[in-house]
């Protein structure tokens, strides 16, 4: 697919600022997919990240 991840968000948005944040944006985005994705809770996606060597508390979730 030809530019497939080029322009990432629709004319006006505004990109999210992931500057403050303790984890890198590719983190965050994996525990916010998992969470919304298959409906798990907090708890669940702190334990599938620690599986993967991602050391997070279900509060940072």
């Amino acid at each position: 697919m030809a530019g497939a991840g080029r322009d990432r968000y629709r004319p006006g948005m505004t990109p999210i600022s992931f500057k403050r944040h303790l984890f890198s944006p590719e983190i965050i985005q994996h525990a916010v997919w998992l969470y919304a994705r298959f409906t798990l809770s907090f708890r669940d996606v702190e334990d599938l990240l620690a599986e993967r060597g991602i050391d997070v508390s279900n509060e940072t979730v």
